[in-house]
C-alpha cells in the first residue's frame, strides 16, 4: 500500500501533459497497472458471527457486513483536468458538492450525457490512450465504524464501478482498480478508525479497460453496484473451492480452503430439510472430502440444494451446494446423464430508471418472467452479473453461461483501405485479441470471473467474452480456465474471427458457437463437420415486431442431438425514461435522442420485454414454442392422443396436468381434464380422448399444459403453454361467416349511373361510387351513413418493422412506398339482382415499370353486399412484396372489433404460435401493439371474418375461400413510419382497416438471416376474394 500512496503524493507535485497538474497517477492509460493494492480474487460469500441462512437475498442482515450504500456527496467534472483539488484529503470541505445515490450511474442523475453504441468506440482507437478530457466523478461519504474485537480485520468491497476508480480512506490512498463488472476488494484495516470515517472515490468514465468494454449498451458511469465493509477475524477463511464427484450411490464433495491465517474449520452439510448428511473438519492444510449417500441431483426443473456450513471459532459462512454433472459425450451435452437443450436468453443489466444499477428485487422480476415463459438458461451478456444473481439462479433453477467482462468489437470498425473479409478479420484480430500487450488484461478479466463465481453450480459454462476476435490472449485465457476448472464447458463465439494466415489452438474450446446463422448454415456444419456441439449463443434477434422464426429454429434444435439449444437475443429493450408525454405515454429515449453524434439509434430496443418489463408478443411466441409438451398426433375417430414430453428431467405426469376445450366457431362446446399419463422426458406417450365433434363449423381442440404443483417463482395451475388441433370436418365453413354470405337478397333492382370518372351504384339502402381512375370505391353510403372517410386503396406497403431494416432499402428502391392504383378500363354488367364491375388496372409507382397487373371484379347485390375478386400478376423483376390487400379509411366511430381468426394478440404467417383460433371481441384501440419505435403491428392471421362496428352500425369483411389477415388501427402506416417514438404518434381521423391476402414474414433480419422461403410473400400469381357487408343494427 505504501508504494501506491507515495506514487499518488508524488504525482500531485508533478507536471503532466501540457504542464497541467494531475491529482492521480495515470494508471488509467497504463496496461501494466490493472489494479493497485487490491486483494487476491476469491469466491463470493457472506460471513457472519453466527449461522444465518437467509443471506442470499438478504445479505445486509449479516452482522459482519456494513453496507455503505446511501446518499453520498458528489461532484461531476467534464474533464479530469478540471479537477484541481485533492478532494480526498481528510479536512477538505465538500459542502458545495451535490448529492448522489450509491449505487447508481451518474447519467441517470442528470450528469454527463447518455450515449448508446453497439460496435463503435465512442472515442478514437488509440490504445491505451483514451480522450484527454475524461469525464469523472468525485464521491465522498462519511460513515461510522465500530471495531469488533472478534472480527478486527476490515475489507472494503466495490462490486461494480464503471470504468475505473481510485479510492482513499480518511485521506490515505487505498488503491486503484478497473474491470467495471467485477468485485474489487481492499484491506482497509490499518486506515479505518473508530467512530467517523471518510471514504473518497474518484471514478473515471474511460480508461484503457474501456477498449475491452465495448458491449452493445448505453455508456454509463459511476459506482453502480453495492459498496460494503466485511468485518473478519484475523484467523479466517480467505477463499474456498467446492468441487464434486458423483458416483452411482455416493457424492463426494471436495473442499479446498485457503486462509488469511490458518484456523480449524468445522463443516456440516445439510439436506433441504435441515438433516445433517455429512460433517467433519478441515484442518490447517485446507483440504477435505465429504460424502453424501443417496444424494439428490440439482437440475433446472428440480433445483435441489444442500446447505454447507463453514464454522470457525469466530465466524460462520453459510453456502449452498448443487450436485450436478455437466459433460460432453459424442458431441452431445448432458446434464446428470440426460441430453439437454438450452432454452436460453441473453440478459443485460438494464432498467429505464436505474440504468446498470439492478437490485435483487429487479432480478427476481426478470427470473420470474423467464420461468413463466419456459426458459431454463441465461447468458450473462456480456459481463458478469452481481454475485447474488448466481445464487438466485442456483435457487430458482437456471443454467448460466457466465461471461467475462470483455468485448473489443470496436477494431472491426477501423478504416481499412482493403475492405475484404480476410483483411477485416485480420485487422480486428491483431489489434487486441492477438496482441500480447493485452494478454494480462484479458486473462485477468477471465480469472476474476472464474475465481469469484467458481462455487455457483448454476454456471455450467464459462464464456471468454463477446465479439473480440481470436488470438493468443484468448488461447491463454482458455488454457488457464480449463486447467483451473476442467469440469465446466467453455465457449467463445468470436473464435471464428481470426487471422487466416495463422493456425490457432482451439483445444480448450468445447463448443462451436454461432450468432444468427441461417438454418442452411447449421445444416452445413452438422453435415460437413459436427466435431463439437453447436450452440446458438445468440439467435432470433427480438427487435420490435418479432421474431418470426422461433418455431423453425426449435425444429432444427430438436432434430439434432448435437444442437444443444440457444440463447435468444435478448431479454429487455434498453431505453432511458424521460418523463411522461402530454398523451400520458412514457417517453423512452434510445440512441441519438440525447444529441450524441455517434450512436446506433434504436438497435438497443431488441428485447422480449419492454424496458419496464411489460411483455412483448415475441415473448409470448417463445413461451408457446417451448411449451413442456406437444401433441404428436390425434385420431378423432379412435380418440388416441399422442404427446411428446419436452422436459429434460420430469415425467410429464409429475410436472403438468392437461385440460382441454373443444370449440365450434369460437364458442366452447366441451371441456375437461385428461387422465394422468406417464411420459418420461424426451419420450412419446399416448392417452385416449374421445370427443363428439360437430360436422359443421370450424372446430378446434385446445390442450392447456398447467403446472401441477407449486414451485419456486410459479404457482400451481399456471398455464405453461397450449396446443391447438384443427378437428373440423373436411371443407367445413365458419357458420357465422356463411350466414353473412347467404343472407337473403331483397327483390329490388339496382340503379347504375356512369360518367367519365365514376360509376354510381344505388340500391334501396345504399349508394356506392367506384372511381374509374382507380377501379376502387370512393364512397360507401349505407343506410344514409358514409362509411369511407377517404377513397379505398390497393395496398402493398407496410410501416417497416425493425426486421425489415435491410429489405426496406430494396422495397424503397422498387418504390413500393409510393405505389398507387391506376385503372385502364371498366365494364359494368348489370343483372336482375346485382351489378358486376370488371376493371383492368395496375399498381404503379414513379420512375419504375408496372409492379402488378390487376383484374378487379366487384359484385354488388341488392342487399348492398360487395363481393371482391381480385386477380394479380406480379412483375418478376420486383422483390418480394411487403403485403397485398385493400386499405379502407372507415368512420372512426367504428371502434369495436369482432373477428374469428388467430388472436388475441397480433399474429403473422411466421409469428402465430402464441395465438389460437377463436372468436375475439376487442376495442380497436387495444389492437395496437405500441412498439417504442412505431412500425407494422397488430395484424391478425388466418381470419374467416372481421366485423368493425359500434352499438348502431358497422361493416363486416368475410373471406370467400382462403382466410385473410387484417389490421384495424387508428394509426396509418404512413404515421407509423414517419414517427420515431410511440409517444409522438397522432391518430388519424379514421378507423383504418387493412384486409390482406398476405404479408411478408416478420423474421429476425434486423440481426439475422433473411425471412425464410416458406414465409416470403413471393407469389407471382394470386387471387384474393372477400365480401364486404355494411349493416345497421336493430
Amino acid at each position: 500500500m505504501l508504494a501506491g500512496l507515495q506514487a499518488t503524493k508524488k504525482c500531485i507535485n508533478c507536471m503532466n501533459e501540457g504542464g497541467v497538474f494531475m491529482i492521480v497517477p495515470r494508471y488509467y492509460e497504463d496496461l501494466s497497472v490493472l489494479h493497485d493494492n487490491t486483494m487476491l480474487a476469491r469466491a463470493y460469500y457472506m460471513p457472519a458471527s453466527k449461522r444465518m441462512d437467509d443471506l442470499v437475498e438478504h445479505r445486509e442482515l449479516s452482522d459482519r457486513m456494513q453496507l455503505l450504500n446511501g446518499t453520498w456527496k458528489f461532484q461531476y467534472f467534464d474533464s479530469i483536468y478540471d479537477m484541481k483539488d485533492a478532494f480526498y484529503e481528510d479536512g477538505y470541505s465538500v459542502e458545495s458538492f451535490d448529492e448522489i445515490a450509491v449505487p447508481s450511474v451518474w447519467q441517470m442523475a442528470g450528469y454527463d450525457t447518455h450515449q448508446y453504441t453497439n460496435i463503435r468506440y465512442p472515442f478514437p482507437f488509440d490504445p491505451p490512450y483514451v480522450p484527454q478530457d475524461i469525464p469523472c466523478g468525485a464521491y465522498v461519504h462519511t460513515f461510522g465504524y465500530a471495531r469488533d474485537d472478534a472480527a478486527p480485520k476490515a475489507y472494503l468491497n466495490f462490486e461494480g464501478v464503471d470504468s475505473c476508480f481510485y479510492v482513499w480512506l480518511n485521506g490515505t490512498y487505498v488503491g486503484y482498480s478497473q474491470v467495471s463488472h467485477m468485485t474489487s476488494e481492499f484491506d482497509v484495516t490499518d486506515v479505518l478508525r473508530e467512530g467517523e470515517n471518510r471514504i473518497s472515490v474518484l471514478v473515471m468514465k474511460w480508461c484503457d479497460g474501456s477498449y475491452l468494454e465495448d458491449q452493445d449498451k448505453f455508456r454509463m458511469s459511476g459506482i453502480f453496484r453495492d459498496v460494503y465493509l466485511l468485518k473478519r477475524p484475523e484467523k479466517a477463511i480467505r477463499d474456498y473451492h467446492i468441487t464434486t464427484e458423483l458416483d452411482a450411490d455416493i457424492a463426494k464433495i471436495d473442499l479446498t480452503v485457503s486462509f488469511h491465517e490458518p484456523v480449524e474449520v468445522r463443516v456440516k452439510i445439510e439436506d433441504k430439510n435441515g438433516a445433517v448428511v455429512s460433517e467433519g473438519v478441515i484442518d490447517k492444510n485446507g483440504k477435505a472430502t465429504f460424502e453424501i449417500v443417496d444424494y439428490k441431483l440439482w437440475n433446472t426443473e428440480n433445483p435441489y440444494l444442500y446447505t454447507i456450513i463453514f464454522e470457525t471459532e469466530q465466524e460462520v459462512i453459510v453456502d449452498h451446494i448443487a450436485l450436478r454433472k455437466i459433460e460432453i459425450k459424442d458431441q452431445v451435452i448432458y446434464l446428470n446423464g440426460q441430453k439437454i437443450k438450452f432454452r436460453g436468453v441473453n440478459r443485460h443489466d438494464s432498467d429505464p430508471v436505474t440504468g446498470f444499477t439492478i437490485s435483487m428485487e429487479q432480478i427476481k422480476i426478470d427470473l420470474t418472467l423467464m420461468k413463466q415463459h419456459n426458459f431454463n438458461a441465461i447468458r450473462s451478456s456480456h459481463y458478469p452479473n452481481a454475485p447474488f444473481f448466481y445464487e438466485m439462479c442456483d435457487r430458482y433453477g437456471f443454467m448460466v453461461i457466465d461471461e467475462a467482462d470483455i468485448e473489443a468489437h470496436g477494431p472491426f470498425m477501423l478504416y481499412r483501405k482493403e475492405d475484404t473479409d480476410y483483411n477485416r478479420f485480420k485487422r480486428w484480430n491483431e489489434k487486441i485479441a492477438d496482441n500480447p500487450e493485452w494478454e494480462a488484461a484479458i486473462v485477468d478479466r477471465v480469472k476474476l470471473m472464474v475465481e469469484r463465481d467458481k462455487n455457483r453450480f448454476c454456471i455450467v459454462m464459462w464464456s471468454m467474452g463477446n465479439e473480440s476476435a481470436y488470438g493468443c490472449n484468448f488461447e491463454k485465457a482458455l488454457a488457464w480456465t480449463k486447467e483451473f476448472d476442467p469440469e465446466r464447458i467453455t465457449q467463445y463465439e468470436s473464435a471464428r474471427y481470426r487471422n487466416y494466415d495463422v493456425t490457432y489452438d482451439y483445444e480448450n474450446l468445447d463448443l462451436y458457437s454461432r450468432m444468427y446463422p441461417a438454418l442452411t448454415e447449421i445444416e452445413e456444419y452438422l453435415e460437413k463437420d459436427g466435431s463439437k456441439p453447436f450452440l446458438l449463443v445468440e439467435y432470433c434477434h427480438s427487435m420490435g415486431n418479432g421474431p418470426g422464426d422461433f418455431e423453425d429454429y426449435f425444429q432444427m434444435i430438436q432434430a439434432e442431438d448435437k444442437m444443444c439449444g440457444g440463447f435468444v437475443w435478448e431479454w429487455c429493450d434498453h431505453a432511458i425514461v424521460h418523463g411522461v408525454a402530454e398523451n400520458g405515454k412514457t417517453i423512452y429515449a434510445y440512441g441519438g435522442d440525447h444529441g450524441e453524434v455517434i450512436h446506433d439509434s434504436n438497435f438497443c430496443m431488441d428485447g422480449l420485454v419492454y424496458p419496464d418489463r411489460r411483455i412483448h408478443t415475441g415473448l409470448l411466441e417463445y413461451k408457446n414454442v417451448y411449451r413442456p409438451a406437444r401433441v404428436v398426433s390425434y385420431d378423432a375417430a379412435s380418440g388416441e392422443l399422442v404427446l411428446h414430453n419436452y422436459m429434460d428431467f420430469d415425467d410429464l405426469k409429475d410436472y403438468a396436468e392437461i385440460t382441454y376445450e373443444l370449440s365450434q366457431d369460437g364458442l366452447v362446446i366441451g371441456k375437461g381434464k385428461l387422465s394422468e399419463v406417464s411420459i418420461l422426458p424426451h419420450c412419446d406417450g399416448s392417452t385416449t380422448l374421445k370427443l363428439s365433434i360437430p360436422e359443421n363449423g370450424k372446430v378446434y381442440l385446445k390442450l392447456f399444459y398447467k403446472l401441477k404443483k407449486d414451485i419456486l417463482l410459479l404457482s400451481k395451475e399456471y398455464v405453461l403453454g397450449f396446443d391447438e388441433i384443427d378437428v373440423s370436418s373436411k371443407g367445413a365453413k365458419n357458420q357465422q361467416a356463411l350466414s353473412w354470405l347467404t343472407k337473403e337478397v331483397p327483390d329490388t333492382r339496382i340503379q347504375v349511373q356512369e360518367n367519365d370518372t365514376e360509376i354510381n351504384i344505388k340500391g334501396r339502402e345504399f349508394s356506392y361510387i367506384i372511381n374509374k381512375r382507380t377501379a376502387l370505391f370512393d364512397s360507401l353510403i349505407f343506410a344514409g351513413r358514409e362509411y369511407l372517410k377517404n377513397p379505398m386503396e390497393l395496398n402493398i406497403w407496410r410501416a417497416p418493422t425493425d426486421n425489415d431494416m435491410y429489405i426496406k432499402a430494396e422495397w424503397k428502391k422498387a418504390h413500393y412506398n409510393e405505389a398507387y392504383t391506376r385503372a385502364y378500363k371498366s365494364e359494368v354488367i348489370q343483372g336482375k339482382h346485382g351489378v358486376t364491375v370488371v376493371s383492368q388496372a395496375s399498381v404503379v409507382a414513379p420512375t419504375v415499370q408496372k409492379i402488378l397487373d390487376v383484374t378487379l371484379i366487384w359484385t354488388i347485390d341488392a342487399a348492398g353486399r360487395i363481393g371482391a375478386d381480385i386477380v394479380v400478376k406480379k412483375n418478376d423483376e420486383f422483390p418480394d412484396l411487403p403485403r397485398f390487400g385493400v386499405r379502407m379509411f372507415l368512420d372512426k366511430k367504428l371502434t369495436d372489433a369482432g373477428f374469428f381468426g388467430m388472436g388475441p394478440q397480433e399474429s403473422y404467417r411466421d409469428k402465430h404460435r402464441a395465438a389460437s383460433h377463436g372468436l375475439y371481441r376487442l376495442k380497436v384501440s387495444d389492437m395496437h401493439e405500441d412498439y417504442i419505435r412505431p412500425q407494422e403491428n397488430g395484424s391478425h392471421y388466418d381470419c374467416d371474418y372481421v366485423e368493425l362496428g359500434n352499438s348502431q352500425y358497422g361493416i363486416t369483411a368475410i373471406a370467400e375461400e382462403d382466410a385473410f389477415s387484417f389490421n384495424a388501427s387508428f394509426y396509418t402506416q404512413e404515421e407509423l413510419e414517419k414517427k420515431a417514438h410511440n409517444y409522438e404518434l397522432i391518430e388519424s381521423d379514421s378507423t383504418v382497416l387493412c384486409l390482406d391476402y398476405a404479408q411478408n414474414g416478420i423474421g429476425s433480419n434486423s440481426c439475422g438471416p433473411d425471412v425464410l422461403d416458406a414465409y416470403r410473400f413471393d407469389d407471382r400469381l394470386f387471387r384474393f376474394r372477400f365480401t364486404l357487408v355494411p349493416y345497421v343494427k336493430g
